[in-house]
């Protein structure tokens, strides 16, 4: 291996990393505040990437009408609930208008759009609108009953909805893959590298999501209130901050990044309806190595995995993913020694 060799496995690592930094980012968050091991954040990425693929086709995507039912339960469990609990009819109606109003349009939107043959651009923001909107709905369906149970019943729970939204997405996209088109088309030489536009853009987008979020919880009242329930989820809920509101903020921030994240990376990779499982879980073994509990250590771990992987495919192609899953074993052996646990936690 030479330098030209090397300086493209890096590259190439990095902008994998750029991806898996994302995801590692969002399964970090939705842990520290839900306590949730979310293992369908990688259902998102396809999501997102097939719903556009749908748009290039001039389809309506299935994901529109999966958001309408979604939204069409959330609204009568609300409903339900209400009724049982007395609510009065008003107060009812603002509650089931607040948590439906935004996802119907939404469909409705994609519906009209679908065979219109928008620009790429406006396909996108359509796309990442879409998915997003699907966060808040899955955790209102899925762990909010459940937001007190162990850690073992919501990742179990979590298995069940990777399974569930696995089956939906055949069912949505078929088995046949797809690639978008790149939104910059632009090359550029460095040295031995060939810089493509849609690598500058993965990695300027990521590392300005990086400083967006680092913003968003240093800066905003919701960023502190996510952070103050990750410390404390009572002391939270004694200060008046809803465990429940913070629980769909955090899902509906995990969909924006699995989204944006199917969106960036489907133009250099074919994306099936399964793909997504692989590339969350590698995300996720970043956000282990951080502990779940790291921004930073995240990021960081997101890159190690990328160059992992990038220099594994050089050595053992047919080991890679072997070789990087592996790599968290003696990570986690590494941290049950450092930090010592009971058995409750």
């Amino acid at each position: 291996m030479d330098f030209s060799i090397a300086s493209i496995l890096m590259l190439d690592g990095v902008t994998n990393g750029a991806i898996y930094a994302l995801l590692a980012l969002a399964t970090v968050l939705v842990f520290a505040v839900t306590r949730v091991i979310f293992i369908p954040q990688g259902e998102f990425v396809a999501y997102g990437a097939l719903t556009m693929a749908g748009f290039q086709m001039g389809k309506t995507p299935g994901t529109a009408w999966f958001l309408l039912a979604m939204a069409a339960l959330v609204a009568v469990l609300d409903g339900v609930g209400g009724l049982r609990s007395r609510q009065p009819l008003p107060a009812l109606l603002v509650k089931l208008l607040r948590s439906a109003a935004a996802p119907v349009l939404i469909a409705a939107l994609a519906i009209w759009a679908g065979p219109r043959q928008l620009p790429l651009l406006g396909q996108a923001v359509i796309t990442l609108a879409l998915v997003t909107a699907m966060g808040p709905l899955v955790y209102r369906l899925a762990y909010e009953e459940l937001a007190d149970a162990s850690v073992l019943v919501l990742l179990i729970v979590s298995v069940g909805v990777h399974f569930a939204l696995t089956g939906f997405g055949l069912v949505f996209f078929g088995a046949e893959g797809s690639r978008n088109p790149s939104f910059w088309d632009a090359n550029f030489n460095a040295g031995p590298l060939l810089l493509s536009g849609q690598t500058l853009i993965i990695i300027g987008a990521s590392a300005a999501l990086i400083v967006l979020l680092w913003l968003f919880f240093e800066r905003s009242l919701y960023g502190k209130a996510l952070r103050a329930t990750a410390v404390n989820r009572l002391g939270a809920r004694l200060m008046g901050i809803s465990s429940g509101a913070a629980g769909r903020l955090s899902f509906t921030m995990a969909a924006f990044i699995g989204a944006l994240s199917g969106l960036l990376i489907s133009p250099t990779t074919t994306i099936f309806y399964d793909s997504g499982f692989v590339i969350g879980l590698k995300g996720f073994v970043a956000a282990v190595f951080a502990g779940l509990s790291s921004y930073p250590g995240a990021a960081l771990g997101a890159l190690l995995v990328g160059l992992l992987e990038s220099f594994s495919s050089f050595w053992a192609s047919a080991f890679k993913e072997v070789i990087v899953f592996t790599a968290i074993l003696p990570v986690l052996l590494w941290r049950s020694l450092r930090d010592p646990h009971s058995e409750e936690h």
